[in-house]
């Protein structure tokens, strides 16, 4: 149905979501390239309007481009190894203060309650402090890195009851000692550890790239930490996509349900990912997004859903609730991010050694991704295990795909007798059989 407002339908599809991020904790690394190239004003209305949402944010905020701009200023040149700089008094000097300006800079702006703005009525509490503990590098490969330093551990407990008083928890890229000194820290390390001490729900990390490609230049939506390893070993070192892969590698393994991997040049970046069903960025999951199972009482309503339009135009005969109640077990489901999204059963003949594929089903929005054959060979691989020796189906409008995968032309004569007893001669399906091997 068209409506004369678009975002009316998005924002209801976006009610899931909604509902499902409030409550959770997201930790969320902007780069400072964000902020150098004038887009820190839309990330802190999308901060904002988290917040109102009922997410409780970590942001981790990273200075880098800022700190070397005032190197260059001062005409200091630092030394690098191994992707890091080598943070001696001077350097160090410029990072405090870059990371002191940009904390008062982007504390100012979530203050910023005035009329007309999108800030209006928004009262946010930012909070930071020395809730990062960190230890120097030291000596690595005979050079002395001075006051650059890496995480050693995060105030989780202190950080988690600034959350539950409803403040955003703001995090530059340095780290206390116990004997007091302060060190310069990688913010997606930071991000990193912070996530995993919290257990958050999402680890963010806003970069210059919009996630990871293939070979083809295609956007890959998702990965686990062992499929992401070898772009994350291919990555020159220090590179933004060494620092955010080595972080969403690393939280996977060590906890966070979701990381996500963004492009700040994207305005619509952070919401799209965060509000919509497949997303915009890259997202490394030790569990599947989308992932083929057996069906469950719990999926009823999401077959209705995914059947009906099939059924309405003729391509599946009508099942009723009840009927898929009693069938249940005979089926598979591809899920995706809750959402059934495909679905085939099968009804085994025994005494015929013969079971139906039935009800192959895939929504409208994700075909053409071999997920029809998916559930194929799922279907053929039960059919084998519960000893059947061919699968028979019946079909008004998709027999050429049941050609391609193997199946031939048969007759009523060749099916079981209670389906034989049972066809519908008015809906002449064609009779498709093959033989399992």
């Amino acid at each position: 149905m068209d409506t004369r407002f678009p975002f009316v339908d998005w924002f209801r599809n976006s009610s899931p979501y909604i509902n499902a991020h409030r409550g959770c904790t997201f930790v969320i690394l902007i780069e400072g390239e964000a902020v150098a190239q004038g887009r820190g004003e839309q990330l802190i209305q999308d901060l904002a309007l988290l917040h109102t949402l009922g997410v409780r944010l970590v942001v981790v905020l990273g200075i880098r481009p800022q700190v070397e701009r005032a190197l260059n200023e001062d005409g200091i040149t630092p030394r690098r190894h191994g992707g890091r700089w080598v943070a001696d008094e001077a350097i160090m000097a410029r990072v405090e203060r870059v990371a002191a300006e940009q904390r008062l800079w982007l504390e100012s702006r979530l203050s910023l309650g005035l009329p007309n703005t999108p800030l209006h009525g928004v009262e946010m509490t930012v909070v930071s402090g020395n809730l990062v503990m960190a230890k120097p590098l030291g000596v690595r490969d005979g050079i002395d890195f001075d006051r650059s330093g890496e995480v050693r551990g995060v105030r989780d407990e202190a950080i988690r009851g600034l959350l539950d008083r409803r403040s955003l928890v703001l995090l530059p890229p340095l780290g206390y000692s116990s004997t007091g000194e302060v060190f310069d820290l990688d913010a997606a390390e930071v991000a990193r550890h912070t996530a995993t001490a919290l257990s958050a729900d999402k680890l963010i990390l806003l970069g210059e790239a919009c996630g990871l490609c293939d070979d083809s230049g295609q956007l890959r939506r998702q990965l686990a930490p062992l499929e992401a390893e070898p772009q994350l070993a291919a990555a020159d070192p220090g590179s933004e996509m060494a620092r955010h892969l080595g972080a969403a590698v690393g939280a996977a393994r060590h906890g966070v349900a979701r990381t996500h991997l963004l492009s700040w040049q994207d305005h619509d970046a952070l919401l799209g990912e965060l509000f919509t069903r497949d997303g915009v960025g890259t997202m490394i999951t030790q569990h599947r997004y989308e992932q083929l199972r057996r069906a469950g009482i719990d999926d009823i309503g999401g077959l209705l859903e995914l059947l009906e339009p099939l059924e309405r135009r003729g391509m599946l005969v009508p099942r009723s609730r009840e009927r898929l109640e009693y069938e249940i077990d005979d089926y598979v489901v591809i899920e995706r991010d809750g959402m059934v999204i495909g679905c085939a059963a099968l009804h085994a003949f025994p005494d015929a050694r013969m079971g139906e594929l039935a009800c192959v089903a895939v929504h409208g929005d994700y075909r053409g991704g071999a997920r029809g054959d998916l559930l194929l060979g799922e279907v053929e691989r039960q059919a084998r295990s519960r000893g059947l020796d061919a699968l028979f189906a019946l079909t008004t409008h998709t027999a050429h795909w049941f050609f391609e995968h193997g199946f031939g032309l048969a007759d009523v004569d060749d099916l079981p007798p209670l389906k034989r007893e049972a066809y519908n001669q008015a809906r002449r399906s064609k009779i498709l059989i093959k033989a399992l091997e």
